[in-house]
């Protein structure tokens, strides 16, 4: 149990962040993947998050935040003219992932600045912790 309610909270945004993270970089990682174990070209990875009620000892709840589905992205990859390119079919057309890498810093960089708060948060709750256990001395 933790003594401030802020650190249960905060720890499933922190472990939310940390797979949309998780999931970013494998997007990064795979821009250029024209055949996966499945056959076609990497999809791009979408994070959705949702509520979850954390039960407290004495009966509290708190709201905080997790995963709710990692989906594919339905949108097209581009098509690019490369007839040296193993996976180009008959028409010299390679299909390309459909993940746009500028899109993908941002996604990256909203989810490390959402994490870096998210740890602000724990570091705070902790100094007033140690704070209260200062005044009983």
């Amino acid at each position: 149990m933790n003594l401030i309610p802020g650190i249960d909270i905060t720890s499933g945004a922190l472990s939310a962040q940390k797979m949309r993270l998780d999931i970013v970089a494998q997007n990064i990682a795979n821009a250029q993947t024209t055949r996966t174990a499945d056959g076609g070209a990497y999809k791009r990875q979408i994070v959705s998050f949702e509520t979850e009620l954390v039960k407290r000892a004495g009966g509290t709840s708190l709201s905080t935040v997790r995963i709710g589905s990692v989906t594919n992205d339905k949108t097209p990859g581009q098509q690019v003219y490369n007839p040296q390119h193993p996976d180009a079919g008959a028409d010299g057309l390679v299909n390309m992932p459909n993940v746009n890498l500028s899109y993908e810093m941002v996604d990256l960089i909203t989810a490390s600045r959402a994490y870096e708060a998210n740890l602000s948060v724990v570091k705070a709750c902790r100094n007033l912790a140690r704070k209260v256990f200062e005044i009983g001395k």
